[in-house]
């Protein structure tokens, strides 16, 4: 299967998903469920409002987690799925408008709701793999193989 050229884009179908999570569940840990249940090869996250009491993010350039606690308003949360792993920022605000954002990571709770639509790039399949540049694990996209043909029993 060919590796899309870099820079280039790349034409898709999709297909969405809307789902809310409850109290006390965590945003990170949900999706990834869900990317699992689903077998999400390649998805983007559409949209995603609501309310967490706990945020947890890896912040620019920083290696450990960042936990905040009090009461947070989800202003944004995009990134690619799939199920050969996940690249997500989450932005949120607190009671005073001040916004914090980063890299997702378990340990962002959910307060009231969280309300998600979820898009799956039916044709594309989204792996990491080293990028020389940095040595971090990179997006690649390369077309997903179409399903081999059913050949027809004499009984059809």
């Amino acid at each position: 299967m060919p590796t899309v050229p870099s820079g280039k884009p790349v034409a898709s179908s999709m297909r969405t998903y809307a789902l809310r999570l409850k109290p006390g569940q965590d945003l990170r840990q949900q999706l990834d469920a869900f990317v699992q249940q689903h077998q999400i090869r390649a998805g983007a996250m559409v949209t995603c409002v609501g309310s967490l009491t706990q945020a947890t993010l890896r912040l620019a350039n920083q290696e450990n987690a960042t936990v905040y606690r009090g009461h947070f308003e989800i202003v944004s949360l995009v990134g690619t799925l799939s199920i050969n792993g996940s690249h997500l920022h989450l932005a949120v605000s607190d009671s005073t408008g001040r916004t914090l954002g980063g890299h997702l990571l378990d340990g962002n709770l959910v307060y009231t709701t969280a309300e998600l639509v979820v898009g799956v790039l039916e044709e594309l399949d989204f792996r990491r793999e080293p990028d020389p540049t940095y040595g971090y694990r990179e997006l690649t996209v390369h077309p997903l193989a179409p399903a081999p043909k059913q050949k027809k029993s004499a009984r059809q």
